[in-house]
């Protein structure tokens, strides 16, 4: 885990191993979340980029009678 510090512009300088890691990009866009007491950042990515993210994912759910 890395620790950074805020600037007086409130602003925060990502760690070059979670840049290259997530590869992130200058200019590109993340959602910032506010979940319990911390600061979420998820990297905004193309449509096109998500194919097949979800390959694998169980999709067996038990449901109700009427929903089947």
């Amino acid at each position: 885990m890395s620790s950074v510090k805020i600037s007086p512009k409130f602003q925060v300088v990502i760690p070059k191993k979670v840049r290259e890691s997530l590869k992130l990009k200058p200019g590109q866009r993340l959602q910032v979340i506010l979940y319990k007491n911390r600061i979420e950042l998820i990297p905004e990515r193309k449509i096109s980029e998500m194919r097949g993210f979800l390959k694998g994912i169980d999709t067996k759910v038990d449901r109700e009678k009427d929903r089947i």
